[in-house]
């Protein structure tokens, strides 16, 4: 019975640490064909130890009664089984080793096609040793004797798990990281089996075997998945790292609504929006009446509804919109970014304040909480890189991970002990000579932690020596909510300096001078004209348009000035007009739409400071007007709002009326 007690323990210890794998099918959701292959060939495996293990505690039991003669029979059944399962665990894990390799080279299909052959020879041997005694028979007292063939057996089983041992420990020498401790592991697994095949042998009356069978997985187990779970721990310091930026994030499942909340900032929470996690659509059905801006619920409860969702991925990885939310009684625009998961089954949703931006302050305070789906949220971020290096600042230790598809899946390439060191090395090998001082600045330890003392990324971008041609990238530097740990994503973005060349190009030809006015230098009607359908473009297609407003001016007494001065006076008057407007607009374009009219389009930094410019001109023109110097001219402004202006044209109206009312002021 001893040697029954001991292949039970294997037994039940194989069923305690690898229930999972064994009866779990959720863990394959986050899983690719190829790890999706491994797993099941390992489960195979676990499958056929299983099974060696039962027919190993029935030879126990069974032999201890051998001299009864209607046990005999299913003492010799169990036997066959014992030699069969034997067999096919050598098998299983030669496919298992195979299939994790993901090789066709001709070393491992030739180890797993020895393995096929010793199988299939076995089972020959175990159906001629009924009637010719080759591996094992039994004598008139029913016990059991060795025949030379189960030594032959073995010894070939023996040698094939050496050959895996040695293919096992060339393949490491060719890795590193974890990839090369998953592969000793392979090795070690097999140099076990070999040792206890040795001892069985030896040893036919214990259970050697079972006992090597339970270390093998033992050491999997302890090797491959303590590698994998720290895996998933460096991606999910990349998904918090990447996503820091948000003020709330969602994983919602598509078909039924049930969702978690990931990251919830503290402005955010102090809405105290109720979640329960049951059904998204409806539960933000009823939220919107709560806590959305009044115009905004019809659109807000609109796009997020199931059908409306999934249409608005169609055809794009991700979908932005925005809406005004209220806090503590004042609207703040959040933006939204919907996109799928990599496994289709899900939502990824963020929600960003982006009330700051809009009006230029750049302050947020973020609360983040990290969970285990965080890893399929790092692999859709992680999908705008080619390819992301995670770095320890304090010992420079470092591991490059390769996107490998649209859906942004993590593979790990290397791992080295100094990210900058190896990457001197590599700037003096790739970079564009030009380049390699400015590169070599930015890969700076001192230098990165300074630059992100204060701000959420840094980048750079530059040029690369390919085999035949140069190409520019861009490299984007994050740190992790950890402040240990540094994201840096290199992208190529030839495609992209290649179409900036071409419209910087198309600025200064025939068809960009056509578009200045011939008197002032700025732009004329026509390039208004084309300003103008391209926002609207936009604005039909439903973009993310950047905020913008108008100012429409017009210059008062032209035509004094013509009557009393001559038109040479007149068109001065016009030029100061125009220089007037460019002065204080200066980063915003100016139109010259009409005789005496112009218009001027504010974004970035003047839309931003767009009251204080506008006090700057009607300061001026008063000052003009007091002194009889200089252009008096008329001025309107008024900004896009998004929620209501579906036209720029009422944008344009809207400024005009408040031109014309600064018109009657100046006349009296």
């Amino acid at each position: 019975m001893t040697y029954s007690f001991i292949s039970l323990l294997a037994l039940i210890l194989n069923f305690i640490i690898n229930r999972g794998i064994l009866f779990r099918k959720s863990v394959l959701q986050s899983k690719n064909d190829d790890e999706k292959n491994t797993f099941f060939s390992y489960r195979l495996f676990l499958i056929a130890t299983n099974c060696y293990f039962i027919s190993d505690i029935g030879w126990g039991i069974l032999y201890n009664y051998h001299e009864v003669d209607s046990i005999f029979y299913l003492l010799y059944i169990d036997c066959l089984l014992y030699f069969f399962f034997m067999f096919l665990t050598m098998l299983t894990w030669m496919r298992c080793v195979v299939t994790y390799m993901a090789s066709k080279k001709r070393k491992s299909r030739f180890l797993y096609h020895s393995a096929l052959f010793i199988f299939v020879l076995g089972i020959i041997y175990l159906l001629i040793n009924y009637f010719y005694p080759f591996i094992f028979s039994f004598n008139n007292k029913h016990e059991y004797i060795m025949e030379p063939g189960r030594h032959i057996a073995f010894i070939l089983q023996i040698c094939l798990y050496f050959a895996a041992l040695i293919y096992m420990i060339y393949i490491a020498r060719l890795t590193s990281g974890a990839e090369k401790v998953r592969y000793l592991a392979l090795g070690t697994t097999c140099l076990v089996m070999e040792l206890f095949l040795v001892l069985q042998i030896l040893e036919p009356l214990y259970p050697t075997y079972a006992a090597g069978l339970i270390i093998s997985i033992c050491v999997v187990h302890s090797f491959v998945e303590a590698g994998e779970k720290k895996e998933k721990e460096i991606y999910d310091h990349i998904a918090s790292g990447l996503a820091k930026d948000y003020d709330a994030m969602y994983y919602i499942r598509i078909d039924t609504g049930e969702f978690r909340e990931f990251v919830k900032s503290q402005r955010y929470e102090a809405m105290n929006v109720p979640v329960v996690g049951k059904d998204f659509y409806s539960e933000t059905e009823v939220n919107v009446d709560k806590f959305v801006h009044p115009d905004d619920r019809e659109f807000a409860k609109s796009i997020h509804k199931k059908d409306a969702m999934l249409k608005s991925l169609e055809g794009r990885k991700s979908f932005s919109y925005k809406y005004r939310l209220m806090i503590d009684g004042q609207s703040r625009f959040f933006l939204f970014t919907l996109m799928r998961a990599h496994d289709n089954k899900h939502f990824v949703l963020y929600e960003k304040d982006i009330e700051d931006e809009i009006v230029a302050e750049n302050i947020r305070k973020e609360t983040q909480k990290s969970y285990a789906t965080f890893t399929q949220i790092a692999e859709s971020l992680a999908s705008n890189y080619d390819i992301l290096y995670y770095v320890n600042i304090e010992n420079s230790n470092y591991i490059s991970y390769e996107c490998k598809n649209i859906y942004g899946r993590l593979d790990m390439k290397y791992s080295g002990e100094d990210f900058f060191g190896d990457s001197i090395l590599d700037i003096k090998k790739i970079v564009y000579k030009a380049d390699r001082d400015m590169v070599l600045g930015y890969i700076d330890k001192d230098y990165i932690i300074s630059s992100l003392s204060e701000r959420k990324m840094t980048s750079i971008d530059y040029r690369i020596v390919a085999p035949d041609s140069v190409h520019y990238v861009r490299m984007t530097t994050h740190k992790t909510n950890d402040g240990i740990h540094y994201i840096f994503g290199i992208v190529n973005i030839d495609d992209e300096v290649k179409r900036e060349r071409e419209h910087l190009k198309a600025l200064s030809n025939e068809k960009e001078l056509a578009r200045r006015d011939e008197l002032t230098g700025v732009k004329n009607k026509t390039a208004y004209k084309e300003l103008e359908k391209s926002v609207q473009e936009n604005i039909n297609k439903g973009l993310d348009y950047l905020p913008f407003g108008l100012v429409v001016c017009d210059a008062n007494n032209l035509k004094l000035v013509n009557d009393t001065e001559g038109h040479n006076a007149g068109d001065e008057y016009i030029k100061q007009t125009a220089k007037v407007l460019c002065d204080i607009f200066a980063h915003s374009p100016v139109f010259r739409i009409g005789g005496d009219e112009f218009t001027v389009f504010l974004r970035g930094d003047d839309y931003t400071n767009r009251a204080e410019l506008m006090k700057k001109l009607r300061s001026k023109i008063l000052d003009n007007a007091k002194t009889g110097s200089g252009p008096i001219l008329a001025s309107g402004m008024s900004e896009y709002i998004p929620a209501s202006d579906n036209l720029i044209s009422d944008v344009f109206e809207r400024a005009d009326r408040e031109m014309y009312e600064d018109k009657k002021r100046l006349k009296e």
